[in-house]
């Protein structure tokens, strides 16, 4: 058995399967770009934060590898409860790929859940297929 399974994500995985094509994961991945705001954004959309405070942020994340929250709570650009809103908030409009394959009329949501279930078990097997 190989281990590469752990290493494969569900585009490819659905890809390999001849479900969906490479126009298809990256009209999907395009979706979810454009739903799935970042912390940053939100922040900015809500007046918390400007481009020059985003920017700040992002060089000190740079140099750390800190979460983006973390580094503006203790720089005091947001308070804890703005960023669990914003955290709140990205998380009831997060699209999973899976999701936004569906949404895109690639595949229908009980085959990619069919598919899920067998692409997570053989990613916990280990298994290629």
């Amino acid at each position: 058995m190989s281990n590469i399974m752990k290493y494969i994500r569900f585009g490819e995985f659905l890809l390999k399967k001849n479900l969906i094509t490479e126009i298809d994961i990256i009209n999907a991945r395009a979706l979810q770009l454009k739903n799935n705001a970042k912390l940053g954004q939100l922040a900015k959309e809500k007046g918390w934060l400007t481009d020059d405070d985003i920017y700040k942020i992002i060089a000190i994340q740079e140099e750390t590898h800190e979460k983006f929250s973390e580094i503006a709570i203790r720089n005091k650009f947001l308070t804890p409860k703005q960023v669990q809103e914003l955290l709140q908030d990205n998380e009831d409009s997060y699209i999973y790929f899976g999701e936004a394959l569906v949404k895109l009329g690639v595949i229908s949501n009980d085959k990619v859940i069919e598919e899920l279930k067998e692409f997570n078990f053989l990613k916990l097997k280990g298994d290629t297929k």
